[in-house]
């Protein structure tokens, strides 16, 4: 584990009282918790890598905090431009503004708009900031070249590449824009050695920077070089 980082000011991320649930309508409209009371604050500049056995409900929290799901109750109060925005209650329009800002996302898949290029891609979400066009697929370009994606690549679309090329373009997008908070979904789980080093010093670098992470990492030499601590997520699937 990295070395802890002081907490300072207010979080750039926090959960009061998350909840949250699942209906099975094919199976007589049972409810499962998988979620409840998760208090969870994480400043700038550190790692929280989440904790817990496989159905523990990590993915299904990192997808609330993101606004996949809808929680039931409670609070994800993301800090933007000095003020608290509450993702349990914003709009969809709310929602979109903050993850073109401030709310990054790397999942572990690429889902991106068919045929187009690999450098076009991974420079989009400057492009929605109103960056230069040149200037983003420059910024896109360094990205990828430190990705060790090759050249001739960057101009094709990725629906053919390997599960480790795709996701090296899935991450070189999701870091692009340098959000103030970034979601981390197994950032290495197609990688070989060499390239998770690579991520592991990309995301450390985002960190030192003043980035908030929250990851679900289950390689255990990645969870020791990027956390600056665990937080558990409990077991909650229980029928109601």
């Amino acid at each position: 584990m990295t070395a802890s980082v002081p907490q300072s000011g207010l979080p750039a991320l926090e959960t009061r009282g998350l909840a949250k649930s699942f209906t099975l309508h094919a199976r007589d409209h049972l409810s499962f918790a998988v979620l409840a009371d998760i208090d969870l604050a994480v400043h700038a500049g550190e790692c929280v890598v989440l904790d817990g056995p496989s159905g523990a409900g990590k993915s299904t929290l990192l997808r609330t905090l993101y606004g996949n799901y809808r929680a039931d109750r409670g609070a994800i109060l993301v800090r933007q431009d000095g003020e608290a925005v509450d993702l349990v209650q914003a709009t969809p329009r709310q929602i979109l503004a903050l993850r073109r800002r401030t709310l990054g996302y790397i999942s572990q898949f690429l889902r991106v708009i068919p045929r187009a290029p690999t450098i076009d891609i991974v420079a989009e979400p400057l492009l929605a900031l109103g960056v230069d066009r040149a200037a983003a697929r420059a910024k896109a370009a360094e990205l990828l070249e430190r990705l060790a994606l090759p050249h001739r690549f960057w101009d094709l679309p990725p629906a053919t590449f390997s599960g480790g090329e795709q996701q090296r373009v899935n991450i070189a997008r999701g870091l692009i824009a340098g959000h103030p908070i970034l979601l981390v979904d197994e950032p290495t789980a197609s990688l070989d050695a060499a390239n998770r080093a690579i991520v592991v010093q990309l995301l450390q670098e985002a960190r030192k920077a003043g980035k908030a992470i929250i990851a679900i990492c289950h390689e255990e030499a990645t969870r020791a070089a990027l956390a600056t601590r665990f937080f558990p997520v409990p077991l909650k699937a229980q029928a109601a």
